[in-house]
């Protein structure tokens, strides 16, 4: 029933090991246990917001605010899906895909956080995957884009291996924390088939075309 009140609850996505799609709410003591046992290393931090280094409860709490407020500010010209990563049965990640006027614009921006015990296995590169098949071919999206810290290799090496090129640097402001270079990346249609490995399937997306501001245009036959 809740599917058919708010479509992106039927919506999923699989790769060969992983299954994205939103979390429900017994999802939620789970995927926030994976962020508690830790994403990144101490000293280092890879988000623009230092979310990760809330005490809790804040920690927990400000994520399921960000669920939460994802879902209640939906609209078609501006969204932001952020999607549960599950591992053989158990969440270990948190992937987004987000635009704004995207009818107009066919530009997707992504970000994730996955925890560290799964790191260095591929699986934030089949993650990351999953969501640019979902713009690509779904979406009929013509960009996607993405940033991380220069002294951040590990996330600068997933972009790149997925065809994503440079695109600028900036310092964000953050007041109150020393100046860091953040990289943007931007990834062509062209180079994203050109670079493509992982095998994904999308579930349930024709019952919530309308929620990414669509209309009755079908993919361009990419499967």
């Amino acid at each position: 029933m809740i599917s058919e009140l708010w479509p992106l609850f039927g919506l999923r996505l699989t790769t060969p090991r992983l299954e994205l799609r939103l979390p429900r709410e017994a999802d939620f003591a789970g995927l926030c246990a994976a962020a508690a046992r830790g994403i990144h290393d101490d000293g280092f931090m890879p988000f623009t917001f230092p979310w990760s280094n809330l005490p809790e409860p804040a920690r927990t709490r400000g994520a399921l605010q960000h669920h939460w407020r994802s879902w209640a500010t939906w609209q078609p010209e501006d969204w932001a899906l952020h999607l549960l990563v599950v591992h053989d049965g158990t969440p270990i990640g948190s992937q987004e895909v987000a635009a704004r006027n995207f009818a107009a614009r066919r530009e997707v921006s992504t970000g994730s956080w996955l925890e560290r015990a799964h790191q260095d296995r591929g699986l934030g590169t089949e993650m990351r995957a999953a969501v640019l098949h979902l713009a690509f071919v779904a979406l009929n999206a013509r960009w996607a884009v993405s940033a991380a810290f220069t002294d951040n290799p590990r996330s600068l090496a997933v972009s790149r291996k997925l065809g994503y090129r440079d695109d600028g640097q900036e310092i964000p402001d953050n007041p109150g924390t020393p100046p860091r270079m953040l990289q943007r990346l931007r990834l062509a249609r062209l180079d994203w088939q050109a670079h493509r490995r992982v095998p994904v399937e999308i579930h349930g997306f024709e019952a919530c075309r309308t929620m990414f501001g669509l209309g009755d245009e079908r993919p361009r036959g990419l499967a």
